[in-house]
């Protein structure tokens, strides 16, 4: 297996979440491209309302200022009450396992987390569950810059490759999934043309993803979601390449609204899907995608733009915040673990090593 080289390691600058003189630092997402800001929290409640309102947000990412938030939650009941400071996180851990319901790795980190704490930990418990924090966000960066060379590994020299939404270093601990197969790919010259959908309606694509590939130096032409299908039929897209927030147990994934019409698109145009997620995205316990909960988010994120109303007054907006692909419009799903071609439940289970 081929290891990242050094070209690629440069397209590796950004880091969205990271721990801070014993707080947790984020670039607010909220705000970007026109400004360059950071939040620092320095509570549970704070992460839980980051993660909440968009400030951060790629499943991976959520993940990882979840472990941080736990360590924080710890830090503050441990000084309470050092003899029942188990007891009292139970409450704080499951508020911020509900912050977002549909990105499983929010649920994974809390987990793991909560593993940690009810084995055990002598004394005062923030040491340890930092360090293990630090390993959920090290072990993302890791499986990013393998899953970006399978992922490459299957893309033919000279191909163009549309993503939507935003899966880079600001969705994930660092490099990105779906954007890590860009990087990668692009570092290889497999990849010859990128295209962003803008990925309404919070404009992922335009003011994230497209402001990583500037800040890589690697060139991108933005895209409006509409336009997505008819650049396919122009012969410009060979790969559609996206992230997930959850796989389901047959393949089944569910993304930012808009992947479902895209992957569509792709089939119809003869252009290939892939989906790039680490196995912490994959659900085993979430049989297919009818039953993956899909998000409601406020009208106002689509009656306005930018905080001013565009749409009159009197109409309503329906607002999911992720549709479901079935895994039969899926080419590959490339994880950290290897890549599953043409997904299928026994397939999954294979992958997971899960005799569920």
């Amino acid at each position: 297996m081929k290891a990242s080289s050094n070209t690629e390691l440069q397209y590796d600058r950004i880091r969205a979440v990271e721990w801070d003189d014993g707080r947790v630092r984020l670039i607010d997402q909220r705000v970007l491209p026109a400004r360059l800001e950071y939040l620092y929290l320095g509570t549970l409640d704070h992460c839980t309302q980051a993660i909440r309102d968009m400030a951060v947000r790629g499943a991976p990412a959520i993940g990882i200022t979840a472990a941080y938030g736990a360590v924080l939650a710890a830090r503050d009941r441990y000084t309470e009450n050092p003899s029942g400071w188990i007891q009292a996180i139970e409450a704080d851990l499951e508020h911020l396992a509900l912050a977002r319901p549909t990105a499983v790795n929010l649920r994974w980190a809390v987990e793991r987390m909560r593993a940690l704490v009810r084995a055990g930990i002598p004394g005062d418990p923030v040491p340890r569950l930092l360090a293990e924090a630090r390993a959920v966000h090290a072990q993302d960066i890791a499986a990013n810059r393998l899953m970006g060379d399978l992922g490459a590994a299957l893309i033919a020299s000279g191909s163009g490759v549309l993503t939507h939404c935003n899966t880079g270093s600001l969705a994930t601990g660092g490099f990105g999934t779906a954007l890590g197969v860009v990087r990668a790919g692009y570092a290889q010259q497999r990849i010859a043309r990128v295209f962003a959908d803008e990925t309404r309606p919070w404009l992922q694509g335009s003011r994230l993803t497209a402001w990583e590939l500037v800040q890589d130096g690697i060139p991108a032409t933005l895209v409006a979601d509409s336009a997505a299908a008819w650049l396919m039929k122009q012969n410009q897209v060979q790969w559609v390449i996206v992230g997930a927030d959850r796989i389901a147990a047959n393949g089944d994934t569910a993304n930012k609204i808009g992947t479902y019409m895209t992957a569509l698109a792709a089939r119809h145009h003869r252009a290939k899907f892939m989906v790039v997620a680490p196995t912490s995205t994959v659900d085993m316990e979430t049989p297919d995608g009818e039953a993956i909960p899909i998000e409601a988010r406020a009208e106002r994120e689509v009656l306005e733009f930018g905080g001013t109303r565009v749409a009159p007054e009197g109409a309503r907006a329906w607002n999911p915040a992720f549709d479901v692909t079935p895994a039969d419009l899926i080419d590959a799903i490339v994880t950290e673990k290897g890549v599953v071609e043409h997904p299928t439940r026994a397939k999954m289970i294979a992958l997971m090593g899960s005799s569920s």
